[in-house]
């Protein structure tokens, strides 16, 4: 159950990087549409760390790490694309859902890397 759960958290970033990873091209738009520059190096890089970061998560392997590099991950591309306070009313409330969402997957995350690293303070102790 426990890592049916992780896979949940996991599941937008591992099909936002493999979807990246296959369609290249679009990447590079997406980042270009966002203002972001390089574009391709940038992509790149989104596309390692959404599928290495949650690659960790399931392993069980350094677990706490790609739990805060998603964590960080969403947090800055939060601020940068559900920035609603500058919308309109229409597209303030899907852009003010999304932002909220998207801080409680970051309190998910921190969740994941806290119970990894209490979890190794304790296997040390003992």
């Amino acid at each position: 159950m426990r890592w049916i759960a992780l896979l949940g958290l996991c599941a937008a970033y591992l099909q936002g990087g493999l979807t990246k990873a296959f369609d290249f091209p679009s990447a590079l738009v997406e980042m270009e549409h966002f203002g972001l520059a390089p574009a391709a190096p940038l992509a790149a890089a989104v596309i390692v760390l959404e599928i290495g970061a949650s690659a960790l998560i399931l392993a069980g392997r350094l677990r706490w790490l790609g739990a805060l590099a998603l964590a960080g991950f969403t947090i800055m591309a939060t601020f940068l694309v559900n920035r609603f306070w500058e919308m309109a009313p229409p597209e303030r409330f899907a852009a003010t859902n999304g932002f909220f969402e998207h801080l409680g997957l970051v309190g998910g995350f921190l969740l994941v890397a806290w119970h990894d690293l209490k979890g190794r303070d304790a296997g040390a102790r003992a």
